[in-house]
């Protein structure tokens, strides 16, 4: 048993470094009887590791449920996972076995397990902690020997401090993690997903496959994918039957790309609207970087016409004030630091009125981000959660930042 039989058989297309680990873990939880907790964005492919993970465990022989937590009505859920006894409620003419009691011996799978009410948190706390459980409208305490695979895509951090999950069903569920990573951060397994979903859905509809032109492809891969693998399948198989053309450029690419035409594909609204959509608990590895070009974009610009005016009326010596509003120079340029201001003693350049000079400026990025960080932590006096939420980027994405640029708290 190895990760490529893994993908093979279950039809996992990448060769990302963070899903092929994801898939290591998987494999490694499987022989043992420890809750999985799997983490990720809407549509990136969470429903596939509880079939792995039953598969390759003792409980294989057993049954395997799974159960959308969030496609339940409230009012019954209760009566769905743990059953009712007849009469307990209006309607309930017979007496009931829930997913808990049908599962005993197997694995049952609670996908968008942070949508369940705080009730039915309770119960299913019982059960995790004791493998007990009782029937709605009953008194009679039920065993059950049943494997929880949870998945979900919120942010557990921000419900538990809304108070609309309980910290101790959380760490029961998290005995281990699993992480997927979004379809934006697996720029590589991008183009060959496209291929997938273009051969099959030729093969399916007995059409001529769709093929991307290289501007296309680059389009495709730069994408923000907010709805991951599920949106780009969608997309894929919107041109193969929409399109009369097989191979696709990048302008008839944005067409269905949801910033560019709605008509197609509803546009997802988010803090990054411009980019593709996604909400604040959505975003990782870009985020910092947008916030700051954003920020910076306006400011540039001003700064380029400044620093090439002051140049052009110079001979040689440019006095700026204050120093907030300098950049990066040239090598060859000599600069004076004074308590009023900088001193920039350019040399002389023979110019002829034709001639223009061209100012390049060179920001950092890392640099900025690095200091929005900073202030984002002093700010908060060190408290991650709040700093995370002024940037506009999720927490572990600050934890991750940290680390990387080694910040002292």
């Amino acid at each position: 048993m190895n990760i490529l039989d893994i993908k093979n058989k279950y039809g996992i297309i990448g060769h990302n470094a963070q899903l092929e680990r994801a898939i290591e873990v998987a494999i490694q939880a499987a022989p043992t009887d420890l809750n999985v907790l799997i983490n990720g964005e809407s549509g990136t492919g969470k429903e596939v590791f509880p079939q792995i993970i039953h598969q390759y465990s003792s409980r294989k022989h057993g049954p395997y449920i799974a159960v959308n937590c969030g496609a339940i009505p409230e009012g019954t859920i209760d009566s769905e996972l743990f059953g009712h006894e007849k009469g307990a409620f209006t309607g309930a003419t017979d007496a009931r076995k829930g997913y808990f009691e049908v599962a005993n011996g197997g694995t049952i799978f609670l996908d968008e397990v942070g949508e369940l009410p705080l009730a039915t948190q309770s119960r299913l706390l019982r059960v995790l902690e004791a493998g007990e459980f009782m029937k709605v409208g009953s008194s009679k305490v039920q065993k059950t020997d049943v494997r929880v695979v949870a998945a979900t895509n919120i942010n557990f951090y921000q419900a538990i401090e809304r108070g609309k999950f309980r910290t101790d069903l959380y760490y029961r569920l998290n005995t281990l993690p699993i992480y997927l990573p979004p379809l934006r951060e697996r720029k590589d397994d991008i183009h060959l997903l496209f291929r997938k979903f273009a051969n099959d859905c030729a093969a399916k509809y007995k059409m001529p496959i769709v093929k991307l032109t290289p501007d296309a492809e680059n389009v495709l891969v730069n994408y923000f994918w907010p709805g991951n693998i599920r949106q780009l399948k969608n997309i894929t198989e919107q041109i193969c039957i929409i399109d009369k053309n097989r191979e696709i450029n990048a302008e008839q690419l944005l067409k269905y790309l949801p910033q560019y035409n709605s008509n197609y594909v509803p546009a997802i609204k988010g803090t990054l609207s411009d980019i593709g959509g996604g909400t604040a608990a959505d975003l990782s590895d870009r985020d910092i970087l947008y916030k700051v070009i954003v920020d910076l974009k306006k400011e540039l610009n001003e700064l380029k016409k400044v620093v090439h005016e002051i140049i052009l009326s110079s001979n040689g010596t440019i006095k700026v004030l204050p120093k907030e509003n300098t950049s990066s120079y040239s090598s060859s340029d000599i600069i004076d630091e004074g308590s009023t201001g900088i001193t920039i003693h350019k040399p002389l350049v023979q110019t002829s009125p034709t001639q223009t000079i061209d100012v390049e400026e060179t920001l950092s990025l890392q640099d900025k981000e690095i200091d929005m960080i900073k202030k984002a932590l002093r700010k908060h006096k060190g408290k991650r959660k709040y700093a995370a939420q002024e940037l506009g980027i999720s927490e572990r994405t600050l934890y991750r930042k940290i680390n990387e640029h080694n910040i002292a708290e």
